[in-house]
This record gives structure tokens, C-alpha cells and sequence, in this order.
């Protein structure tokens, strides 16, 4: 069985990505994940001057070893003006500096949500770019626009539960194919 790591980019402890998350692991049938929470760790925003003087810090050090054993994740990413969070890009950005390639031959699924129609698919499209550049392979994604509107902890409305059901099938079904 495939090893999956899951987090979300979002540092609230209200995310609605989060929310997302939970409830799309929930959903799994064929795989088991390990929920990591970015919120907990303590890592400064990037600066070549902190690099230099105090290196890597341990948390991304961390991180980067838990994505380095997992053959997949599943990654929900929140937007902030059409790109990843300022905390999320931090994040990535550290990691770009653990290895150019951190993501290398790593299977993903992404997912995103927002309170309007957009669905921050301006944000999934940053992240595919993003991911791919540090050698990553976006298996699927999917956008729920209008999280109040279509979300509840029963389920996703009827005209996305069967969006999310076929991204998740899709990416189970790449990890363990038949």
C-alpha cells in the first residue's frame, strides 16, 4: 500500500480547506493517509540572510523527510489573491531550498475551496505550476466554489459530491492500479 501524507496550506484554525481535507480522507476507500498539521510547525518566513546564518530550520528538515518516505499526498491549498497563502508559499519555499526537487516522483492530488464561485481554481493553477516545477505529478484536482453553499459535514452537494468522488477514485485508483 502506497505511503500518503496530507496537509493543508492554510494557517487558520478555521480553514475551510481544511475542512475539505478531512472530509475528502474521510472519504478514501484504498489508501491510508497521515494527516499532518502545518499550523504546529515554527518556521521563520524565508530569508537568504536566516539561511546562511542558521540554515535549514528543523521543522522543514522535518517535512521534508515525511514527504521524502511518502509515495503520494493530498494537499489542500487555500487563496489569497489568485496565489497559495503567504504561509504556504513560505513553506514551499523552504523545501525548494532543501532540494530543488523535493516533490520528485511524488503522486498528488490537490484540492481547493473559497467562499465565492471561483472556487480558488486561480490558486490550483499556481500549485499545479508550482508542484510540477519542483518535480511533482498532479494526478487530479478539484474545486468546490461557494464552500458554504455546498459543504456540509454530510456531504458536498449534489452537484459536486460526484466531482470529488471521481478525483479521489482517480488518484487511489493511479496509486493502485488493477
Amino acid at each position: 500500500m502506497s505511503k500518503i501524507i496530507a496537509f493543508t496550506g492554510s494557517n487558520s484554525s478555521t480553514s475551510i480547506n481544511d475542512q475539505l481535507l478531512q472530509y475528502t480522507l474521510n472519504s478514501l476507500v484504498k489508501a491510508s493517509v497521515d494527516y499532518i498539521d502545518l499550523k504546529t510547525l515554527s518556521i521563520p518566513i524565508f530569508s537568504e540572510d536566516i539561511e546562511k546564518s542558521s540554515g535549514i530550520p528543523d521543522d522543514i528538515k522535518s517535512l521534508k523527510a515525511k514527504i521524502d518516505v511518502a509515495s503520494a499526498l493530498i494537499v489542500a491549498v487555500n487563496e489569497h489573491n489568485g496565489a497559495m497563502s503567504a504561509f504556504f508559499k513560505n513553506i514551499t519555499d523552504w523545501l525548494s531550498r532543501t532540494d530543488p526537487k523535493y516533490l520528485q516522483d511524488k503522486k498528488i492530488l490537490l484540492l481547493a475551496t473559497s467562499p465565492g464561485e471561483g472556487g480558488a481554481k486561480f490558486c490550483l493553477d499556481y500549485t499545479i505550476g508550482n508542484f510540477e516545477k519542483f518535480g511533482g505529478t498532479i494526478v487530479d484536482h478539484f474545486s468546490l466554489p461557494s464552500f458554504q453553499n455546498n459543504f456540509s459535514k454530510s456531504g458536498l452537494s449534489d452537484d459536486y459530491a460526484q466531482g470529488l468522488k471521481d478525483s479521489v477514485s482517480n488518484f487511489e485508483n493511479d496509486l493502485n492500479p488493477a
